[in-house]
């Protein structure tokens, strides 16, 4: 049977496009985390460029009025907190290899045996051990790659500039090219911005917000390494199931232990008080209530997105995850092949 030129025309320009899909995927796969990074903060701060669009009423002066904030916010904190953190790095690590971790076992732990003491105390002294090499091997892998990391800082930057100010227009491309249905595309697209705002406002934004008033606690009632301890937190309290208070309960029992009671009573009380119950004050404002996303699936998103994306990991795994879930629940109720548009 001869084949139709209709369907070799047809078939070549599929080959064609997907060749091309292919190349383009090598030539944005070094820096798609990056690109990811910048929409993902896009998505964040783009509340803040409607509002301001009120007042520059165009749409280049407002990103731009944006990314100088975003900016602002960002790198001018990071240009002095972190050579204060890495100070206190190396005072930790200096006051590890000074501490007697055997006399302070024996502290924490005065009746138990000498076998446990000695155990818990050779535990201790391995977890130290470790912690510091992994740290300073990151830290030297940190500095070698500084040039590609001021890279992808500056794409994100970009990526970031044209997702504010062209991002009606991408909405507008992202559903034209949609196979599904307008309505449900509408429904989906609906249930995505939920999902969305409960990883990136419920986990993310309210565990950094627990995690800085941790670190301002910290600071206050005196606690070494304060700054370190409070980047500690804010990934702590990032995380579901864990939270500041694998920060703060240790810190309490170190100022009781250094006989600052009345320090550590009154740290316990800010940490109960204000740490503790900041997420049911900012959640009803920042993510809609009828939001459930499993803590299991958010957890193991981020541990998973985390060793294979890195840090943006903790972000685009839950949300893969979640929408994944999405789809497969629509598959069980039977609803997934009414969402695309028949032929």
């Amino acid at each position: 049977m001869a084949i139709k030129e209709r369907d070799v025309k047809k078939y070549s320009a599929i080959l064609l496009v997907v060749l091309l899909a292919v190349l383009a995927f090598m030539i944005i796969r070094p820096i798609a985390l990056s690109i990811a990074a910048g929409l993902l903060l896009a998505y964040v701060f783009y509340p803040l460029y409607k509002y301001l669009f009120k007042v520059f009423r165009e749409g280049t002066t407002t990103a731009l009025a944006v990314s100088v904030v975003v900016v602002l916010l960002i790198f001018i904190p990071l240009w002095f907190i972190v050579p204060l953190v890495m100070r206190q790095l190396f005072d930790m690590f200096t006051f590890f290899q000074t501490l007697d971790v055997a006399n302070f076992v024996r502290q924490i732990l005065p009746t138990s045996s000498a076998q446990l003491q000695v155990d818990v105390t050779t535990a201790i002294v391995s977890f130290i051990g470790k912690i510091a090499t992994t740290s300073l091997s990151s830290l030297g892998a940190f500095l070698v790659d500084l040039p590609k990391v001021l890279l992808n800082l500056t794409i994100v930057i970009f990526v970031f500039f044209f997702a504010m100010r062209d991002g009606e227009k991408l909405k507008k491309y992202v559903a034209e090219l949609s196979p599904l249905k307008k309505e449900k595309g509408t429904v989906l697209a609906h249930q995505f911005k939920q999902i969305t705002n409960s990883i990136i406002y419920g986990n993310f934004i309210i565990g950094i917000v627990q995690g800085v008033l941790t670190g301002v606690g910290l600071l206050i009632f005196g606690v070494p390494s304060a700054l370190l301890l409070t980047f500690f937190a804010i990934i702590a309290a990032i995380l579901p199931v864990l939270g500041a208070w694998l920060i703060w309960i240790p810190a309490a029992i170190y100022l009781f232990s250094m006989g600052s009671t009345g320090a550590a009573i009154g740290f316990t009380v800010y940490s109960i008080v204000l740490v503790s119950t900041v997420d049911n004050l900012l959640r009803p404002y920042l993510v809609s209530r009828n939001t459930k996303s499993s803590s299991v699936v958010v957890l193991v998103g981020m541990l998973g997105g985390l060793m294979v994306f890195g840090v943006l990991g903790l972000l685009i795994g839950p949300l893969v995850l979640e929408y994944l879930i999405l789809f497969l629940e629509a598959y069980r109720t039977k609803a997934l092949a009414d969402m695309f548009e028949s032929d």
